[in-house]
């Protein structure tokens, strides 16, 4: 790629976005968090916790994921990726406001994990494993070393474009821009491309790890005495799949308003469109393996988990919701080249898509918590709908504070792709 196309690329990336939109987002997180703060002290408490941990799972699983795009591009040497990847790791800035959630969810540990009021005794081992101290701390651990990881690697990611960009950086970064670029040479760039090739595989391990835990513990956990060996790689390819549907909308809107037709092209719609209709087939491989295994063993330890949410008339409507809107829709609707080329198309499964996996954490999470209160109305209304749209306007601010600072479409990256493609590689 030539300096001229790289200076006519951030010369595009300089257009302030919508001026409505931070005014927007920000009303969002703060209605959001008012809300649950008033919610959290009256009769209700327990039912916006139980939505505060269901944001909480969605939002996280989907800025990790974002991440994690280009650390698997990375090891895929995928790089028709170049343009877009950034677009996807800008969500790491949600990743410590995500962690000190985390944490925010002891002061509501009592209505959400029947263990903490109620110890589980029997068998011993699993009295020993849940104790809320012991699981908030090495699950603080293990998603610290995840986000670290996260953070390192989109750190050597920016960098290179920070000492390209140094030089004509607004005043109010120059500081941040001038900091990324100390100590740099040549070596220096050898030494963040040869960093992201060694953290990349890391980080993909780490994160099937530690999501493996999160699932474990924080979802399986809700119902003590159910158990499933596949709940961990469903819970982290159920969030890939978020990134990967969240990441299409995010590259659509900035393919649009900055006009980068030239750039990201339709061969990359139909590239990441084939990525999202891939892991929607594989997620609802996995969602299958794990319900076969259960049905067909029979045991009233599993099968109950499955009863309550597919066959009692309270869960079995939202049930199926999920599965169409996660499967069956998107399946049909990217099934062939042309939706996945079309963004108005590409854009309207993916929007339906992660709204059903959205339903998919509340239908894990909520019926093992309020299996009374759903007796009397399914608990889905506006009190979830606050809280979401408080965890999206936080989240949504985090992303927007990534973008004010570091182009949405990396140069370093652009340059160092298309040179290896013109060397034959």
């Amino acid at each position: 790629m030539t300096d001229a196309a790289v200076r006519e690329i951030l010369r595009k990336l300089e257009r302030p976005l919508p001026p409505l939109i931070k005014p927007a987002v920000t009303l969002m997180a703060v209605v959001g968090g008012l809300g649950f703060v008033i919610l959290a002290f009256t009769s209700q408490s327990q039912r916006v916790w139980t939505a505060y941990l269901i944001n909480w799972l969605f939002w996280t699983g989907l800025a990790q994921a974002g991440v994690l795009f280009h650390a698997v591009t990375n090891v895929a040497k995928g790089r028709w990726s170049a343009p877009i990847v950034r677009i996807g790791e800008a969500s790491v800035a949600f990743l410590p406001v995500s962690f000190v959630m985390f944490l925010l969810m002891w002061f509501g540990r009592a209505h959400l994990w029947p263990w903490v009021l109620h110890p589980t005794t029997e068998p011993a081992v699993k009295a020993f494993w849940l104790r809320p101290a012991f699981m908030f701390a090495r699950d603080a651990a293990a998603l610290a070393v995840l986000f670290l990881l996260s953070i390192w690697f989109v750190y050597h990611s920016v960098r290179p474009d920070a000492v390209l960009l140094a030089p004509g950086a607004p005043a109010r970064y120059k500081g941040l821009y001038t900091g990324l670029s100390q100590g740099w040479d040549q070596r220096g760039a050898d030494y963040s491309v040869r960093k992201r090739t060694d953290l990349a595989p890391i980080l993909i391990v780490t994160y099937a790890v530690v999501m493996s835990f999160v699932a474990f513990d924080v979802i399986m956990s809700l119902a003590p005495h159910w158990f499933s060996n596949l709940l961990g790689g469903y819970f982290f390819m159920g969030a890939w799949l978020s990134g990967l549907m969240s990441l299409a909308l995010l590259m659509l809107f900035f393919r649009s308003h900055y006009g980068l037709e030239d750039t990201i092209t339709t061969k990359h719609l139909h590239d990441l469109g084939k990525l999202c209709f891939g892991f929607t087939v594989f997620w609802t491989y996995l969602f299958f393996s794990q319900f076969i295994v259960i049905w067909y063993g029979n045991m009233p330890e599993e099968t109950s988990f499955l009863f309550l949410r597919m066959m009692s008339p309270e869960w079995r409507g939202v049930s199926i919701a999920m599965l169409v809107m996660v499967f069956l829709l998107p399946f049909w609707g990217l099934i062939g080249v042309a939706p996945k080329k079309t963004p108005s198309v590409l854009a309207t499964f993916a929007t339906i898509s992660l709204l059903g996996l959205w339903i998919d954490r509340y239908v894990f999470v909520t019926p093992s918590i309020v299996q009374e209160t759903a007796r009397h109305g399914l608990p889905l209304s506006w009190q979830e709908a606050v809280v979401t749209i408080g965890f999206f306007g936080v989240w949504a601010l985090a992303y927007l504070w990534f973008q004010a600072r570091f182009p949405m479409v990396s140069p370093t990256l652009l340059e160092q792709y298309s040179g290896h493609h013109e060397a034959g590689h």
